[in-house]
C-alpha cells in the first residue's frame, strides 16, 4: 500500500468537512423529484381524512320507507361520545309512520357485525329515550340506543327494528 501525505491545507478536520460535504451532496441527489401533476399526487398521505363518505342507503331505499312508512331522512349517529346511538327520521305521512312512535314496541339496534342488540335505556326521572305520541307530518323525531361498551363506532352498519319496521344496512355517523 502506498502511503498519501496530505497537504498542509487538507487535514483532518478539513478532509472531515470535504466528506461531509460529499455526502450532502450526495443526500440532496438522492431526493425523488417534486412529484408532478399526476395520479400519486392527488393521494392522501396515510391517516389523513378523506372525503369520501358511504352513502346513507340507495334511492330506491328511500322511496321504500316514503311509501310504506311514510318516512325518509333516516339517519344514525354515535352521541354523547359514542355512548348512545341515535337513530332519528323525517315523517312525511303520519299515519304510517304511527308504529315508530308506539311506546308499546320496544325497539333494538342491531349491529350484526359485533353481534350485539342494543336497547332504548329508560332512565328514572326521564323515562325511555324515546320520542312517542301521534306523529305530525314535516316533524322529525328520535330514539336513543344505549351503547355501553362503545362497542358500536362510526362507520358500522347497523339495523334498525321495531315491531314490523326493519330498516337495515344503516351507517352510523
Amino acid at each position: 500500500m502506498r502511503k498519501v501525505k496530505l497537504e498542509p491545507s487538507i487535514q483532518p478536520f478539513g478532509l472531515v468537512a470535504v466528506i461531509f460535504g460529499g455526502l450532502t451532496i450526495s443526500a440532496v441527489h438522492a431526493q425523488p423529484a417534486a412529484a408532478g401533476p399526476g395520479p400519486a399526487s392527488t393521494a392522501a398521505p396515510a391517516g389523513a381524512p378523506t372525503r369520501y363518505h358511504a352513502s346513507r342507503f340507495p334511492k330506491r331505499a328511500g322511496e321504500y320507507y316514503g311509501l310504506v312508512w311514510g318516512i325518509d331522512s333516516l339517519s344514525v349517529k354515535a352521541v354523547e361520545s359514542g355512548a348512545l346511538i341515535r337513530f332519528a327520521y323525517h315523517v312525511l305521512d303520519p299515519q304510517k309512520a304511527k308504529l315508530l312512535n308506539d311506546k308499546n314496541l320496544d325497539a333494538f339496534l342491531n349491529a350484526p357485525e359485533h353481534n350485539i342488540q342494543l336497547v332504548i335505556p329508560s332512565l328514572e326521572k326521564v323515562g325511555k329515550l324515546r320520542q312517542s305520541g301521534n306523529p305530525e307530518s314535516g316533524r322529525s323525531y328520535w330514539m336513543a340506543f344505549s351503547n355501553p361498551h362503545r362497542t358500536v363506532k362510526r362507520g358500522d352498519r347497523v339495523n334498525v327494528v321495531i315491531g314490523q319496521f326493519h330498516a337495515d344496512g344503516l351507517v352510523v355517523e
